[in-house]
């Protein structure tokens, strides 16, 4: 049965107006299924949102300020149950259907047949069926007509049927309510629901960290800024100056791990666990090489973060205080200021000699000598600023009488380096009478300086031994040449070299002193060793050792010298007059016994300069010695006699005019002021003028004759430098003379008896030099009784300790702490950190522990 071709005209329409019809459901059922998810969410929104309003409401009204910490913590887990009681609705919410919004739509649209059913269904016969088509395509267009008039609905979730009472209404007034109440303080009063202080016992941890100083330094560690679990962290701090090279130390307790963070010049040290670091704490260490800063970070109390800047240690300065000085027959004596930051620790005197210009094709010098270099004594162990001095005897070295550039160095512990200026001197040496040993003191120092001079000095050898009978009438002399000379020649190396060196000593020596230098060098090496004892801190037992050896060479020594005199058939000169000293053997061994009490004391620097004393007196002694051996030195001695009873005759004509003056005086008064002198007045001022004019022309006899002698020997007067100081200081006391001699004339006491004070004072002058200059030692030369550095020394205090003064070079700086107490003070800053980083001890110990590390 065919479809009429009507009926096939008016089913086209009929699927036109069903798809019309499913947009119309589709966008329907969208809201119908928005609204049934609306009406079972809501319900469950609700209950969550009355719980947080009513936690809001208590929280805003100050209700968890008031309760204890018990109380909040009950409080918020009965909030947690009531969240949790609103929130089992929520696990079993179901989304909505698609079935159950079209029921939605049918029900609420209110139309009959189920038109949003119906427009769904599938026709459930066979689709050829055309009559069941046509019925189906009819229906489908019976409820696409009614499918415009489809609606959802709002939702109805029924809060009113869950909540009769309205509580959420009220719950709603209360949070708008407490909003405003609560103003300013809204999460302060939320959170103080959740501070259960005092219920739960905090973590208990600290951060300390210090700075130690390089040891050298002498400056106390730092205590930095630390982190308390009870205290809020002080952030970033100021940087500190500490000196580069420090050690910065980090020590957490309590933690288990610690984020830092580092800039700038800190380097992390990798080491072995330090000791006494106590169980569960953490310790690391850097070292401070340049600017920088190091945080701590990540800890509750907060972050701190500490800078640093690294400050360099200067170069020490060293300084002549005044120009080298010879001391005695032939030490140098060199004073000089040390000035450091931190402390030299060492300093040392240096020298360099320039050799000649050599001849063209010459070979270039070889020294076979090393130069004299010696260590110098420092006046404090650290001397930070301090005068110092010290005196080192060039006896017998090659190098002594030699042209030298010397140069102080000091250094500090952390090896810096400073010179002084470079200064040119002449090395002392000892002088020789006698031709012979002064012609091989200076081959000696001929070879010292260039070992390929060796021809040169064997043909000087030679020269030497050419007429035995006038230069070198001793048999062993002679033999001693003939030997020194041989060796020279089968010389194969620089030892070999050195030890002719050494021999040429030996033999100017026997030439000059005979057997005598055997008890002198004895005597000097006793000297040596007590010096260098004492320089370098011994203990009692050795310094009373050395002493006692000291005692034993001088007794040997004086001997030695007893008997050359009473070979020699010579004695004593008596002393130029009454204001000069006699060493005694006896003032010797005293001046020994009081370097051993001083040195048992602990007061090294002042036995050392007494020591330096005691050697200036015997190398007085030797000169005088050496005196004699000279051709001119009877000559000398004679003058030295007639000065002397010239300045007793001077002091007696000054008391005489003195006498007349105050006598002329007294006449005056009972006279006529206008009157001249009377006839006796006359006479005695004529006298005493006569008397100064006789003195005065005896002194200008001397003057002549001293010039005679200077010119005559030329080279002795250059060496010995006689006749220069002496003759200037003498020429002045003839011009006194004439001065004195004139008021005289003219009856002036007055300016005679002051002309006549300065013709005394420059005669004693000049008897002073020419004593000295012959080495005649009885003048007060640098550490010789009476002299500067004796009275320095026997300035005491009435327990009998040296008292120190400025006029001398002593240093008036703090005393820096020995290497003891250096290390006494650090073991005890351990032991107080590691007390600090035990947790368990009480709290008010810690806190004084803490004090204690801020103040050390």
């Amino acid at each position: 049965m065919s479809v009429p071709p009507e009926t096939s005209e008016r089913a086209e329409p009929s699927r036109s107006v069903g798809e019309n019809a499913l947009h119309l459901l589709t966008v329907a059922l969208a809201r119908a299924w928005q609204a049934l998810l609306w009406e079972r969410l809501w319900p469950v929104l609700a209950t969550i949102a009355v719980g947080a309003g009513i936690f809001l409401t208590v929280s805003w009204a100050g209700f968890w300020v008031l309760l204890p910490p018990i109380g909040r913590i009950i409080g918020l887990a009965l909030f947690g149950f009531i969240l949790l009681a609103s929130l089992i609705p929520a696990l079993w919410l179901q989304l909505p259907r698609t079935a159950d919004a079209l029921r939605r739509l049918d029900h609420t649209s209110g139309l009959d047949h189920r038109p949003a059913t119906a427009i769904t269904d599938r026709l459930a016969t066979r689709a050829d069926d055309p009559v069941a088509d046509a019925l189906w395509r009819a229906h489908l267009a019976r409820a696409a007509e009614v499918a415009r008039n489809l609606r959802a609905g709002w939702p109805r979730p029924h809060l009113a049927a869950r909540d009769p009472y309205a509580i959420r209404a009220l719950v709603l007034l209360a949070v708008v309510t407490t909003f405003f109440m609560a103003e300013g303080e809204r999460m302060k009063r939320i959170t103080a629901a959740f501070d259960w202080t005092g219920m739960i016992a905090p973590r208990l941890y600290r951060v300390d960290a210090w700075v130690t100083p390089p040891a050298y330094t002498g400056r106390p560690p730092v205590l930095l800024p630390g982190i308390r679990h009870d205290q809020p962290a002080p952030g970033e701090t100021a940087a500190i100056s500490v000196p580069t090279g420090s050690e910065l130390v980090v020590r957490a307790t309590g933690l288990r791990s610690i984020d830092l963070a580092l800039t700038g010049g800190l380097v992390e040290e990798v080491n072995d666990p330090p000791a006494g670091v106590a169980p569960g704490s953490i310790e690391r260490r850097f070292r401070i090489g340049d600017h920088g800063s190091i945080s701590v970070r990540g800890l509750p109390a907060g972050s701190v973060s500490w800078g640093f800047r690294a400050v360099s240690d200067h170069t020490p300065v060293i300084t002549h205080t005044r120009d080298p000085q010879i001391v005695g027959r032939s030490s140098l004596s060199l004073s000089y200021r040390i000035e450091d930051d931190y402390g030299v620790v060492s300093a040392e005197a240096r020298f360099t000699h320039q050799p000649e210009s050599a001849l063209e094709g010459a070979p270039a010098p070889r020294p076979l000598v090393a130069p004299p270099d010696f260590s110098l004594a420092l006046p404090q162990a650290r001397t930070r600023t301090g005068v110092g001095q010290t005196t080192k005897d060039l006896n017998e070295h090659p190098w002594a009488g030699a042209t030298v550039t010397i140069v102080l160095a000091a250094r500090d512990e952390a090896g810096n380096e400073g010179t002084s200026a470079p200064l040119e001197i002449l090395l002392p040496e000892r002088p020789f009478t006698k031709p012979p040993a002064r012609a091989l003191i200076e081959q000696r120092r001929i070879l010292a300086f260039d070992a390929h001079a060796r021809e040169h000095i064997s043909r000087a050898l030679a020269a030497l031994m050419l007429a035995p009978e006038h230069f070198t009438p001793e048999p062993a002399v002679y033999l001693g040449l003939r030997t020194v000379a041989t060796r020279l020649k089968l010389a194969k190396t620089d030892d070999d070299l050195r030890s002719v060196i050494d021999y040429l000593w030996e033999i100017a020596v026997l030439i000059e002193d005979g057997t005598i230098s055997d008890a002198e060098r004895e005597l000097r090496a006793a000297q040596d060793a007590l010096r260098q004892a004492l320089e370098r801190g011994a203990n009692e037992d050795e310094i009373r050792r050395l002493t006692d050896k000291l005692r034993q060479a001088l007794d040997r020594f004086m001997q030695a010298l007893a008997e050359q005199l009473r070979r020699d058939g010579t004695t004593d000169a008596r002393p130029l007059d009454r204001n000069a000293r006699i060493i005694r053997p006896q003032d010797l061994k005293n001046m020994l016994d009081r370097i051993e009490n001083l040195a048992r004391s602990g007061s090294r620097d002042a036995a050392r300069r007494l020591l330096d004393e005691l050697q200036a007196m015997l190398d007085g002694l030797s000169r005088k010695r050496q005196a004699r051996g000279d051709p001119n030195s009877g000559d000398m001695d004679g003058m030295l006699d007639e000065l002397g009873r010239m300045i007793q005759e001077q002091q007696r004509l000054r008391d005489r005019t003195y006498r007349q003056g105050r006598d002329s005086q007294g006449e005056r008064r009972n006279r006529d002021p206008q009157q001249d002198m009377n006839e006796r007045e006359r006479r005695n001022f004529g006298n005493l003028q006569q008397n100064q004019e006789n003195l005065r022309r005896q002194l200008e006899r001397m003057l002549e004759q001293l010039q005679r002698q200077g010119q005559g020997g030329a080279e002795d007067s250059d060496d010995r430098g006689i006749g220069r100081e002496a003759g200037e200081a003498l020429g002045r006391a003839e011009q006194a003379m004439r001065d004195a001699e004139g008021a005289l004339g003219e009856g002036d006491a007055d300016n005679a008896v002051e002309g006549q004070g300065r013709a005394l004072r420059n005669l004693r002058s000049g008897a002073q030099s020419l004593a000295e200059s012959m080495g005649d030692g009885s003048g007060n030369e640098p550490g010789e009784p009476g002299g500067p550095q004796a009275e320095a020394a026997e300035r005491t205090d009435p327990l009998g300790r040296p008292v120190r003064s400025r006029e001398y070079g002593d240093d008036f700086t703090v005393k820096v702490p020995d290497e003891i107490d250096v290390q006494r003070a650090r073991r005890v800053l351990e032991e107080l950190r590691r007390r600090l980083g035990e947790p368990d001890r009480p709290r008010l110990e810690l806190d004084y522990l803490e004090r204690l590390l801020r103040g050390f």
